[in-house]
């Protein structure tokens, strides 16, 4: 596992994007897995900002996001397809009908489980997966559990999530109690992964995933057992590993 400690969030923004463009230009025709969340806001705003100076084109891109809110229409302001819109697609020239989000108004959530998982495996999985990391070690929302979900599934979201996520809600009663989310096994799929990860409050969480046991309890920890991983952290984030490896 590659570590980058940066100094703060846009440091960390900036060398996260310089990976994804990478990527991109050493393959126009890849599959981006994407992710959501406070985290990498700052690694699109870099993307954004590259495709308007001319330097990065999206055009071949496909794209398939970890999660979707289970109950949330795709306009709705908290959705993660709402999200993707505003703060990559509708700013760079990746085609629509490349861009895949899970489907939250799905009245069958294992029929639509099993699509999106079809859909992805069809794709040949992500050749770059981009991450965050959640307070409680959870990556995409794969929360800790007594086993590694294998493929996407609808998953009850853990209650430190709930409260966590409520900051974008008028009230933590608002936030959805369940999502669609890849498994682990698809996650892990991806022949790269990127996890950015930013503030005091994951510190724990990092150091468990990249120090502790491999275990469902720690679901990030499995990026231990990935051949190709890179962590991307400002010094809040990754200040247990750098004390720990002092």
């Amino acid at each position: 596992m590659k570590i980058f400690c940066e100094k703060d969030y846009d440091a960390m923004s900036h060398r996260a994007a310089a990976v994804i463009a990478a990527q991109v230009v050493s393959k126009p025709d890849c599959v981006l897995g994407l992710a959501t969340g406070s985290s990498p806001v700052g690694t699109y705003r870099e993307l954004v900002k590259w495709y308007k100076q001319g330097d990065l084109s999206f055009k071949e891109v496909r794209s398939v996001n970890l999660d979707e809110y289970y109950g949330l229409a795709p306009d709705h302001d908290q959705s993660y397809r709402y999200f993707m819109q505003t703060n990559l697609f509708d700013h760079v020239d990746i085609l629509p009908e490349n861009t895949n989000v899970p489907d939250g108004l799905a009245k069958d959530p294992a029929a639509e489980s099993e699509r999106y998982e079809r859909l992805v495996a069809g794709l040949g999985y992500a050749d770059l997966q981009l991450l965050g990391m959640g307070r409680n070690g959870h990556i995409g929302f794969n929360e800790p559990c007594d086993h590694f979900p294998v493929i996407t599934h609808l998953v009850n979201l853990a209650p430190s999530t709930i409260e966590a996520n409520s900051r974008f809600f008028a009230s933590a009663g608002d936030v959805p109690k369940q999502a669609l989310s890849m498994g682990i096994g698809t996650i892990m799929r991806a022949r790269k992964i990127l996890v950015v990860v930013s503030g005091e409050e994951k510190a724990d969480a990092v150091y468990q995933a990249v120090c502790g046991p491999v275990t469902p309890e720690a679901p990030a920890s499995i990026l231990q057992l990935h051949p190709d991983v890179t962590l991307v952290g400002d010094k809040e984030a990754t200040s247990k590993l750098m004390e720990a490896q002092a």
